[in-house]
């Protein structure tokens, strides 16, 4: 009888043994896990759709805060990939943020209804951003 006992413990032990050794590991350190992804330098997460605002001077989602300029030309088949602005408090400047990639830039107002930087042009009343004197984005004003 003890030999089937000991036989029976013997074997539950290598099937246990077995078992964790093919589970999946935990890939985490000792510290726990990484919850919410990498954050950039200012602490804005890119996974939760944060960029830094210079004008706000905090992490934001520009696509709930921003104004939204749609492509005004689209090819047949192409994704609509916007542009968004913010204005700062006192609407003396405004952060302009491309769909490409590239840094977000601060137009300063020129005149009531424009704000420019560089080859860079928004107008306010009509809502349209200028590229290079060429019309680029427009907002959805009514």
């Amino acid at each position: 009888m003890k030999r089937f006992t000991l036989s029976i413990f013997c074997a539950a032990t290598i099937l246990a043994c077995n078992k964790s050794a093919d589970a999946p590991q935990d890939s985490h350190n000792d510290n726990g896990p990484i919850l919410g992804g990498k954050k950039d330098n200012h602490g804005c997460l890119s996974s939760a759709g944060q960029s830094w605002s210079e004008l706000k001077q905090d992490c934001i989602q520009v696509f709930n805060q921003g104004f939204r300029l749609n492509p005004i030309e689209i090819g047949k088949d192409q994704e609509v990939i916007s542009a968004f602005i913010i204005y700062n408090d006192d609407h003396s400047k405004i952060e302009l943020f491309l769909p490409d990639g590239s840094d977000q830039m601060i137009l300063k107002k020129v005149d009531k209804n424009t704000y420019g930087y560089s080859n860079y042009k928004y107008d306010s009343n009509k809502s349209i951003l200028y590229i290079n004197g060429a019309e680029k984005y427009k907002g959805n004003i009514e």
